[in-house]
């Protein structure tokens, strides 16, 4: 791979990174409501999702899924259904009362550790989205000329890593009005508005078609 390549894929994966979807909602929902060190747990199962995703895509699965309508509508179904339920489960959430110096303070209830990966990790491994794009965008930057495996292990670190940075900055980003939600009223305002977001992506999702990557 050439240096030229690889910076090309560098700019393709910041502006990918950086665009609104699913992964940047999550990111700033658990910056907001558990602060950005435990939303750095979310934000890894966030990258297993990802390099899940890129290693199909490079595999030739992905173009396998989009040649067969059945598994992408199976996909792209799970996915929607998965957003939606995290975005009901964001709406309902249980509010609590802070304690100690931020007495009086309301937060969201954090889900353990494995929760917030494994939420992370499912949120970009069923999203059919990712899929399409990896699909159109990987052939672009990978020789077929020269070993595939070690290409793939340079475009995933430089995804993942980019990707790392920008959603730890939407979660810092988020985490930095908590100020603003001290209160049990303001933050299930929070918690609606975010979940009512995620409900809004999974909603969207059913309308992704396999002809997608080429619109």
């Amino acid at each position: 791979m050439t240096f030229a390549t690889w910076i090309t894929f560098f700019i393709a994966a910041c502006i990918i990174a950086v665009s609104p979807g699913s992964g940047a909602v999550l990111s700033m929902s658990h910056g907001l409501s558990y602060g950005v060190r435990k939303a750095s747990a979310t934000i890894v199962g966030l990258q297993a999702g990802l390099l899940l995703v890129l290693f199909i895509a490079g595999a030739g699965v992905g173009s396998l899924l989009l040649a067969s309508e059945l598994a992408f509508n199976v996909v792209k179904v799970v996915g929607a259904l998965y957003l939606i339920y995290l975005g009901l489960g964001q709406w309902r959430a249980k509010v609590e009362i802070g304690a100690g110096a931020m007495a009086g303070a309301a937060q969201s209830a954090a889900p353990s550790l494995r929760k917030r990966v494994l939420t992370g990790f499912l949120t970009n491994a069923t999203n059919p989205k990712g899929i399409i794009f990896m699909v159109a965008v990987l052939p672009n930057f990978i020789n077929q000329h020269a070993p595939v495996l070690p290409q793939l292990l340079i475009l995933a670190v430089t995804m993942c890593s980019i990707d790392l940075v920008v959603m730890h900055s939407y979660a810092f980003l988020a985490s930095s009005m908590q100020r603003f939600f001290r209160d049990a009223r303001a933050v299930r305002k929070q918690n609606r508005v975010f979940g009512g977001l995620l409900m809004a992506v999974g909603a969207a999702l059913f309308f992704v078609k396999r002809g997608g990557a080429n619109a």
